[in-house]
């Protein structure tokens, strides 16, 4: 088992782990009724279809919101990290640390500079050889469900004022994807506007409900999101109302337009909330987290 990193206090962007001046967990005014905090994975193990855009950006426009926001990147590529503008280098204590049992997920989370009241867990290249070390664990399912709720608390008292906890999973269904699913209560799925879509779905929903049956009794999807619509073709129209008619109460409104601004923004470490505030797709990100608030379930 690699050995424990010093443990510290959340830490801004920018700020090393082991000096500088430590920052206070965030204290912002809810936005949400009371009660427990939501841990959503943000999940499909189809790539290409938006998934850490999704999650970036919508945990973006809900700090915009005023809802303080975790987001876990679990994605061993860690582009979420670097769309958040976060060190995600060898030597940063991150998702691979807190999955491994080398570190408390508060001495992972550090603050991003752009977006106040968003905070990340970022994954480091080790992540991608965490799923070997995690078979021989006990309780290999459940290391990111133990973490979190050591962070946020277990049920109706928080030990921390993060309203919302987002899970970026990789693009598979081993057992990153499943550490997540078992941590979360909600999933949100992303789904892109093109022929295949539901059959990636489907696959999706089987492992839910096995990770349902087996490990998390209150896992469920609560949320889904057509990515990269553009209405000028007929093909993303009929995705979308297939998807609309075997999914009626999961999908938003909302849909994610095809976007350069969106495409763009990762490369200048920012999402697209900061990048182009006005584009239609950082409007329309917007529209999503406010939708997703005003699912909030009982």
């Amino acid at each position: 088992m690699p050995s424990v990193r010093q443990s510290v206090t959340p830490r801004t962007t920018g700020e090393a782990s082991s000096g500088g001046q430590e920052a206070a967990a965030p204290r912002r005014r809810s936005t949400q009724a009371s009660g427990r905090t939501r841990v959503i994975a943000v999940a499909n193990q189809k790539g290409g279809v938006g998934k850490t855009t999704t999650a970036v950006n919508v945990a973006a426009a809900l700090a915009e919101l005023g809802t303080s926001v975790l987001l876990i990147d679990a994605d061993p590529q860690g582009n979420a990290s670097t769309a958040l503008g976060i060190d995600h280098h060898a030597d940063v204590v991150g998702t691979y640390d807190v999955l491994t049992d080398a570190a408390p997920l508060e001495s992972a989370v550090v603050e991003c500079a752009d977006v106040p009241g968003l905070w990340c867990c970022p994954a480091t290249v080790d992540l991608a050889g965490a799923e070997i070390e995690l078979v021989s664990m006990g309780g290999r399912e459940s290391q990111m469900r133990r973490a979190v709720e050591e962070l946020v608390g277990s049920g109706r008292e928080s030990k921390t004022s993060f309203e919302v906890v987002l899970l970026d999973c990789p693009p598979s269904l081993g057992l990153i994807t499943v550490n997540a699913l078992t941590a979360a209560r909600e999933v949100l799925v992303p789904i892109q506007c093109e022929y295949y879509a539901l059959e990636g779905v489907t696959q999706l929903l089987r492992s839910i409900a096995l990770v349902r049956e087996r490990y998390n009794d209150d896992l469920h999807v609560s949320a889904m999101v057509l990515t990269m619509f553009d209405g000028r073709t007929r093909l993303s129209s009929q995705v979308a109302e297939e998807v609309r008619a075997h999914f009626p109460e999961q999908v938003f409104d909302q849909t994610i337009p095809r976007s350069v601004r969106v495409s763009e923004a990762p490369s200048h470490g920012q999402t697209v909330m900061t990048y182009d505030p006005t584009s239609s797709g950082a409007l329309a990100y917007r529209a999503v987290a406010a939708e997703l608030l005003e699912r909030r379930p009982a």
